[in-house]
């Protein structure tokens, strides 16, 4: 079930009518209902492994906390690390199954090949779960969670399933952790008017994201990267920077969709982009994208690795160690590994040239507080995060190479004055939409970025002003989002992840 389907349309009211009319002691049981309903409307025989991988995280909690505390203090721990290592080979074992199986084996295949040996495995007919790679995280973040002793095992597996499975945040995210959303499925609110207000602003927000930019710069940019062989240098720029508000607006749409779904339910969700292109480092970038990943593999995987304790070289590492976990995470290609390895090196040698540009700063007598001196460092940031985004959206790791190598020899910079990008699906009026609506996102950022809230604006206003503005957001994203040209309901990208 999209969100931007009619059937969500109509899913969402029901849930939210019914959820505040039942007492407060069984909501959950119906918010648990309706999540799996939801999964559901994809692919049922799935919901298998959602409750699968509920199930041994929940126990392994269970375990992991009655472990007999007399026992040794090693034994003790030993007993622990079985029980949590139990529960990451099952459910990174399943992922792995699902989603990495064919890629693995294909490389295996490969590798033979090279040393002329002929292998014949087979490939699995297998279509990938919605959401695995969200849910298997979610869940496994809790089993870690209860071994540190952050936080106690829940009993109640019916409210576990629920933190598991939250139908807003399900298939996309965020990665919620068990603190902040069990606690609030524990402790249901009361139905505000003014908060399910919000909420449902929110949601416009996170629908005009997505169905009035996302959608319409799809046009453009599957017309130009997956036909590639017919185009060639300032087509893929043009292309290339376009994805990367594309990619953005319909992540952040649907994490901002979800947000404001839970909101109006009275459950605060983790906010997951904030003005992330204003980022005037490749570092400060991934603090400010898709936060409640990069703090994931932070939390699990960098500092268990040695963080930035054990010396530069250890901490470059462990930088390009996550950056390949993350990169594999996104997909099962070579193609998503050079993405996130891409970013990994940016960050290093970041960290490696920083004396020299400090040196160079003083003998130039830069200011770099100055307001030319932070633009200058968000657009070579934005340069260097876009041109790694070519191998996130290329299709192969040749079609990436082959893109990148017509940007660097570009000479048809006369199509950005002569009607050609007209004809990539959008005629010109909603070429120019599309180029007003990105600028109406940075200067929402611009103001997120400053902590101007513009929802907290507009709901301080009379209520004519705040009704005004939301009809007018209504008949706006389907004047020129459902109604538009070319609309399809298409799946938010983060859907195959």
């Amino acid at each position: 079930m999209l969100f931007n389907s009619t059937e969500f349309i109509l899913f969402f009211p029901i849930v939210t009518i019914i959820y505040f009319m039942l007492p407060s002691k069984i909501r959950y049981i119906w918010l648990l209902i309706a999540s799996y309903y939801f999964y559901m409307g994809w692919n049922p025989k799935y919901v298998v492994l959602l409750v699968f991988s509920t199930l041994i995280t929940y126990i392994s909690g269970l375990l992991i906390s009655i472990v007999p505390s007399k026992t040794k203090p090693q034994n003790h721990t030993r007993i622990k690390r079985i029980i949590v290592a139990a529960s990451l080979i099952a459910n990174l074992g399943l992922l792995f199954f699902f989603k990495y199986i064919n890629f693995a084996s294909g490389i295996i295949v490969n590798l033979f090949s090279r040393l002329n040996i002929s292998l014949d495995i087979p490939r699995f007919d297998i279509l990938l779960p919605v959401g695995i790679s969200f849910f298997t995280f979610q869940s496994l973040s809790y089993t870690i969670d209860v071994y540190r002793g952050d936080i106690y095992p829940e009993k109640n597996i019916l409210r576990y399933a629920l933190y598991v499975s939250f139908f807003p945040q399900l298939v996309a995210g965020p990665i919620e952790r068990s603190k902040n959303l069990l606690k609030q499925v524990s402790k249901p609110v009361k139905f505000d008017f003014e908060t399910a207000r919000d909420g449902f602003m929110l949601m416009l927000w996170g629908y005009f994201l997505k169905i009035v930019i996302a959608d319409r710069i799809a046009i453009v940019v599957d017309a130009v990267y997956d036909n590639y062989e017919y185009y060639e240098g300032w087509y893929f720029i043009v292309a290339t920077i376009l994805f990367a508000f594309q990619i953005y607006c319909d992540f952040a749409g649907y994490s901002t969709i979800a947000l404001g779904a839970a909101e109006i339910l009275g459950i605060k969700l983790t906010d997951n982009f904030n003005s992330p292109y204003l980022s005037q480092t490749v570092s400060e970038f991934w603090r400010r994208w898709h936060i409640t990943l990069t703090s994931w593999f932070k939390d699990y995987l960098y500092i268990p690795l040695g963080g930035n304790k054990k010396g530069q070289f250890r901490k470059n590492l462990n930088r390009l160690i996550v950056f390949f976990a993350s990169g594999l995470w996104h997909g099962a290609g070579i193609h998503f590994i050079v993405w996130g390895v891409l970013n990994g090196v940016y960050q290093v040698i970041g960290d490696m040239l920083t004396p020299l540009k400090k040196n160079a700063i003083k003998a130039l007598s830069l200011n770099e507080n100055s307001f030319s001196f932070k633009i200058y460092k968000c657009i070579i940031t934005f340069c260097l995060v876009d041109f790694s985004w070519i191998y996130f959206r290329a299709s192969a790791l040749h079609v990436g190479n082959t893109i990148a190598c017509s940007i660097f020899h570009a000479k048809n910079p006369w199509i950005l004055f002569d009607g050609s990008l007209y004809e990539l699906g959008l005629d010109e009026k909603n070429f120019r939409l599309m180029l007003y609506c990105i600028f109406i996102l940075i200067i929402s950022d611009i103001c997120k970025r400053f902590g101007i809230s513009i929802r907290k604006k507009i709901s301080e206003q009379d209520y004519i002003f705040r009704w005004l503005v939301i009809v007018f957001s209504i008949f706006f994203i389907l004047t020129f989002g459902l109604w538009g040209p070319g609309y399809n309901a298409s799946n938010f990208i983060y859907f195959q992840f």
